[in-house]
Parts: structure tokens; C-alpha cells; sequence
């Protein structure tokens, strides 16, 4: 078993992300890659992650600045945001190790959630905003999200992979 570092959750060995929270649990470049297939979208050459046994997240996030892939969630619903010392409520995925506070991340930043297959986003009333493909989004109003967008909480950037 692997004790997450920020929740103590415990994941089976081999797990890369506390399902938990989405702290990363193995250091980034150690461990086995996930392999893509080279299918292209609508949108061009963004690759589509092949279904893992493992794995049952219907949403990917890829974090542009690191290269990382996030594996977010089985669940139909998460929020995503940084935990801060004193916080009674935390985010599901907590984006705090990818300098989310630097980076203008609020707490509580965004929903994501999957109605019957369409996937959606709804800016929580965070302080520097959600932008999809560079246009700002109205707080509390959800707004679709496809495949090979470009999400940005605050100016941390990352692109949507949907399984």
C-alpha cells in the first residue's frame, strides 16, 4: 500500500495519483508511462488516451508547464482548487503542488462534472477566473468543455483529455 503524503489516503501499489485528493504519489519520469494511440480528434493531433483496466477517469488533465497527466476522477463530480492551512473544506484534486498559489488558484476554483457524457465546468466565484481557450467564463454558470481545450484556473494552463 501507498500512504498519500497529503491525505493519508492509502492506494494500492503502483497507483501514480491518490485517488483522494490527486496529490501525485510517485515523483514525476519514475514509474510506467500510459501509452497514447495516435487517433486525432476534431481538433487536430491531441492524443487520445487509451482505456486503462486501471483506470476508469473519464477526464484527463494535462498540466502544460510540467507535461504531467492527471488522471482526475471516477467520480462524476470534483472540484479542483489548493488546500490552505486552516481550510475546513478541501478540494477534491488539489492543485497546491503544481504552484498553484503562485500561479492564482483560489481554495475552492472549479467544478467539472460529467452529465450523462456532456462535460462541463463551472467557475466557483474565484479570484483571477477559469478561461476556456483564452475566454474568461461567468462565474456559477456551467459552460462545456471538449476535448483538446485549453483550461486555464487563475495562469495555471492545462489541457483537457476526455476519455
Amino acid at each position: 500500500m501507498i500512504v498519500c503524503p497529503n491525505c493519508k489516503h492509502q492506494e494500492a501499489d503502483g497507483a501514480i495519483f491518490c485517488g483522494e485528493c490527486g496529490m501525485q504519489l510517485v515523483q514525476y519520469g519514475v514509474g510506467e508511462t500510459q501509452r497514447f494511440n495516435t487517433a486525432t480528434s476534431e481538433l487536430g493531433n491531441i492524443p487520445t488516451p487509451n482505456a486503462s483496466p486501471q483506470s476508469q477517469a473519464w477526464i484527463s488533465l494535462h498540466l502544460l508547464d510540467s507535461g504531467q497527466i492527471l488522471p482526475v476522477s471516477d467520480r462524476i463530480e470534483f472540484t479542483m482548487g489548493r488546500v490552505s492551512e486552516n481550510q475546513p473544506i478541501m478540494p477534491d484534486v488539489d492543485l497546491s503542488s503544481f504552484k498553484a498559489f503562485d500561479n492564482g488558484v483560489s481554495r475552492l476554483h472549479a467544478v467539472i462534472r460529467n452529465n450523462s457524457g456532456n462535460i462541463v465546468i463551472m467557475d466557483l466565484g474565484s479570484s483571477n477566473g477559469t478561461y476556456i481557450n483564452g475566454t474568461r467564463i461567468v462565474p456559477n454558470i456551467e459552460q462545456p468543455l471538449r476535448h483538446g481545450d485549453i483550461l486555464a484556473l487563475g495562469k495555471l494552463k492545462m489541457q483537457v483529455v476526455l476519455s
